[in-house]
């Protein structure tokens, strides 16, 4: 089991874990494999639970830039969750992971079952999307934004 206190296991009762984790399947990334491409379908997402992923957004024109490295316990994905579930990030394994992947119409399917349970994980998944977003942000203006533009600026 996952041992992240932040993670989304973490926001959910023992009883709801464990009939998510039903739903698991231990999949493997060897270090530099492409795990999904922005803008593509999104209809799984993974659990980590070993291994880095990095996290990062298309810039036309230039290196898709790392916002965020994922390991132990992270969510990897939530495009799934939300209409009309295409990646809004890529990631690639930056070492070698190990990971929980969930199919979504399975785990959407047990959502809708188990409104409780619905309600606790889209709570879990809103966190994370808020985070990456500013994240996202965050590196995207250390990268791009002028010199002396930032909120610190005068």
């Amino acid at each position: 089991m996952m041992t992240n206190r932040n993670g989304v296991l973490a926001a959910l009762t023992q009883e709801q874990r464990e009939r998510l984790m039903e739903l698991a399947r231990e999949v493997v990334f060897p270090a530099g494999t492409r795990i999904f491409e922005e803008g593509r379908t999104a209809d799984r997402f993974w659990l980590i639970k070993s291994g880095s992923v990095t996290v990062d957004v298309h810039v036309p024109g230039r290196r898709s830039p790392t916002v965020e490295t994922l390991g132990t316990g992270d969510l990897l994905g939530w495009s799934w969750l939300i209409p009309p579930r295409r990646w809004n990030f890529g990631a690639e394994a930056l070492s070698p992971v190990r990971a929980y992947q969930f199919e979504a119409a399975e785990v959407l399917a047990l959502l809708e079952q188990d409104p409780v349970l619905g309600r606790a994980m889209s709570t879990a998944v809103a966190g994370v999307v808020a985070h990456r977003l500013t994240a996202a942000r965050t590196r995207l203006l250390d990268l791009y934004a002028p010199y002396g533009s930032g909120a610190a600026a005068s």
